[in-house]
């Protein structure tokens, strides 16, 4: 006969506070993934251009003045070293939340032109 003691047990809860923690994660990605785009408003023009089919790099300012390069959060330093990566002649397009600080768009500029990025253009919605 085996003696099975009395206090031994699998206990669960790290498994459970695992498995919660991923489902938070994945809740998260997956809202991310279903937008597909970073929502910003953008400021309106009467004089809007329509954008070219040419190779870009996307920088995007959003309302709480987070900046993307490419859909992909990064900080102002790290946007320097990207964009020092890139060729001067690619087309750079800056897209601003119209509630966005001007102080941060003007950052980005300032390090494009710091880079001698001169072929960048400004995204805006018509007027309607």
């Amino acid at each position: 006969m085996v003696k099975i003691p009395k206090n031994e047990s699998l206990n669960i809860v790290p498994f459970i506070d695992i498995m919660l923690v991923l489902l938070a994660i994945v809740l998260s990605v997956s809202t991310f993934i279903a937008q597909g785009k970073i929502q910003i408003e953008l400021p309106q023009s009467a004089n809007q251009e329509q954008p070219k089919d040419e190779k870009k790099v996307q920088i995007i300012v959003d309302n709480n003045n987070q900046i993307y390069l490419d859909e992909k959060v990064i900080a102002l330093e790290m946007l320097k070293m990207e964009l020092e990566k890139i060729d001067s002649k690619t087309l750079v397009e800056l897209r601003s939340d119209k509630n966005a600080k001007f102080e941060t768009f003007i950052q980005v500029v300032d390090i494009l032109k710091g880079k001698a990025h001169e072929n960048f253009s400004i995204a805006t919605q018509a007027e309607q």
